[in-house]
């Protein structure tokens, strides 16, 4: 007698326990919304994460001795509002590291942070993996209370200066007068 479950119940299951995750997910971010803040002039905080490439990189550590403008996004669907920065700061030649952060608070979305990130690669180029750094759970919460997750839709833009403090901020979507302010900012950083 063959003890060992079907394919279709084993299939079942992982798409019960996958729905699940995912709606514990939306109930639990929806819980944990914070009113969005403006944190020019702070520093932004010491988090550990890691890059698609599987590298753990310390934010902002990993930045310092040079601008960078941080992207951080709270939902999928603030992808978008990330292409159209990247492709504008792209265009505006903007001399400073420019890296995507997903940042997803809660315990739920650090167990399946596994399968988020392989399905980010699934959609990245290679080349560009390590530009994307991944915060999850307590890593994440930092950098959700100093720009706050109302809107999620939209991205956070952030720039650092070469000491890991907030000099730029934007949250209000993408415009390409903003990308070309920031490329502007951060050319002046480059040259003090």
């Amino acid at each position: 007698m063959n003890l060992r479950p079907s394919r279709n119940i084993r299939r079942t299951t992982l798409t019960v326990g996958i729905a699940a995750v995912a709606v514990v997910s939306m109930i639990v971010g929806r819980a944990t919304t914070m009113p969005s803040r403006n944190p020019t002039g702070e520093i932004f905080p010491s988090v550990r994460g890691q890059s698609l490439e599987k590298k753990p990189i310390e934010i902002p550590t990993a930045f310092a001795g040079g601008p960078a403008v941080l992207l951080v996004g709270y939902k999928q669907s603030a992808q978008f509002d990330i292409d159209r920065w990247l492709m504008g700061l792209m265009q505006a030649n903007t001399k400073a590291q420019i890296v995507e952060i997903p940042t997803i608070p809660g315990l739920v979305p650090t167990i399946a942070s596994g399968w988020i990130d392989d399905g980010m690669r699934s959609g990245i180029p290679k080349e560009d993996w390590g530009s994307v750094i991944t915060l999850y759970g307590g890593a994440a919460k930092p950098v959700a209370a100093l720009t706050g997750t109302a809107n999620g839709q939209r991205a956070r833009i952030i720039v650092l200066d070469a000491t890991g403090k907030v000099v730029w901020f934007d949250d209000e979507g993408y415009s390409a007068r903003k990308a070309a302010d920031v490329a502007s900012l951060v050319a002046g950083l480059s040259d003090s």
